[in-house]
């Protein structure tokens, strides 16, 4: 009896000290699922989630750990029920693995801008250089920018720094789904430097009167796919900015907001290089404008093959709109950046002001190869008929409501 129990005491030892040796992460919080998925808990990292307390180091932490974990896909829950005050956060990578971040519970950002004092402004949430990210709201999500402070301290300046809310940047293959994300300092998300991105289920809002809220910002990026999304802001529902290419935009909803943009491009003599943009079953509801492309005098450039197919209008101010006098003082100049190759087709709806369709170009470059087709906007206010205005646009129409009869051969 006395050697079977010293046989399963050593037995026992020499299973604790095998554990150890061949458990790096044995000291970690975390927690492994059946099919061999790290789970990265952040209230196992420290975590409050009063949303009064700061929980920044619980977050950063997490993700050092989640980062450094090879795995087949490491996770970080932020649990649902929860909310976190955080202050601004780089998410860095690379990683060792593809990560996800699974956003169940609310995250909050400082409130007061006093708390912001010596802290970087640009970004309150970024996350940089990771290759296979997936951030995941699961419909339960949500961000909350807590921008009115910032609004209101901006509101007489054009000069005025803000953080972007949600950065992703130099990334490859994300995922960023299921998240309500609202009231952002300046730009509820950008996305730039990226390849391969595909954003969905995503509900944005922020007051009409907000300043310089976009929803989505998109920069020197190709490959993304922004769908099946509701965004309601005080600017750009989603602009498109230089160096993009590939840029797939279906099944939006925007409005309040600025529209769908392309631009601005050509900004202090910018040379722009945007193509391959395809909007395309997307619904705009009281926007300023619909699908707009604008860009500013003095840049160099192109934006072609460009394509806004299916698209619906409810009481739009600019239903379909080329700004290229885009500036305070709008004055002509030599160089513009050059739009060509840019289809309208399938819209329909109705237009809040009498100029349903301007498409108004540089009146140096000119816009070539414009094409409107089976175009129905009529006015919102039923006495009123809709028209055209052109600068310099050179294409063709055919079944459009209004006429497009300023258009150049």
């Amino acid at each position: 009896m006395n050697l079977r129990i010293n046989f399963l005491l050593v037995g026992a030892v020499f299973a604790v000290l095998f554990s150890v040796m061949n458990c790096s992460e044995l000291s970690l919080p975390t927690d492994q699922t059946g099919d061999g998925i790290k789970l990265f808990n952040v209230m196992a990292f420290g975590a409050t989630g009063t949303g009064t307390t700061d929980d920044s180091n619980a977050f950063i932490n997490a993700w050092k750990a989640a980062c450094g974990a090879v795995s087949s896909s490491p996770v970080i829950l932020i649990p649902q029920g929860k909310t976190f005050l955080l202050k601004p956060i780089w998410f860095q990578g690379p990683c060792k693995s593809p990560i996800q971040v699974q956003v169940k519970g609310k995250l909050l950002a400082l409130p007061n801008l006093g708390s912001w004092k010596g802290l970087d402004i640009h970004e309150w949430l970024a996350f940089s250089q990771v290759q296979g990210l997936i951030i995941d709201g699961q419909g339960q999500g949500q961000i909350d920018g807590q921008g009115y402070n910032w609004w209101k301290a901006c509101s007489n300046s054009n000069d005025c720094t803000r953080p972007t809310a949600l950065r992703i940047s130099n990334c490859v293959n994300v995922r960023l789904s299921g998240l309500k994300h609202f009231n952002s300092q300046r730009n509820h998300i950008s996305i730039d430097g990226c390849n391969n991105v595909i954003v969905s289920g995503l509900h944005i809002s922020a007051p009409e009167q907000s300043p310089n809220t976009d929803g989505i910002d998109i920069a020197g990026s190709t490959n993304i796919h922004v769908m099946n999304s509701v965004i309601q802001t005080g600017d750009d529902c989603i602009a498109i900015n230089t160096q993009c290419s590939n840029i797939n935009i279906t099944g939006v909803t925007c409005g309040p907001g600025h529209g769908i943009s392309v631009g601005s491009l050509g900004m202090n003599g910018e040379v722009a290089k945007v193509e391959g943009i395809y909007v395309q079953n997307c619904t705009f509801t009281g926007s300023t404008n619909g699908a707009r492309i604008k860009t500013w005098q003095g840049g160099a450039g192109y934006a072609r093959h460009i394509i806004f197919d299916d698209i619906t209008l409810i009481n739009t101010d600019n239903p379909i709109i080329i700004d290229q006098y885009y500036s305070p003082n709008g004055v002509n100049q030599t160089s513009a950046v050059q739009i060509s190759d840019v289809s309208y087709s399938r819209i329909r709806g109705t237009s809040a002001t009498p100029t349903a369709i301007r498409l108004m170009c540089s009146q140096t470059q000119g816009c070539t190869d414009i094409i409107l087709m089976h175009i129905k906007i009529t006015s919102a206010h039923s006495s009123t008929p809709t028209s055209s205005k052109c600068i310099n646009a050179h294409g063709k129409y055919t079944d459009s409501i209004p006429k497009v009869d300023c258009l150049l051969p």
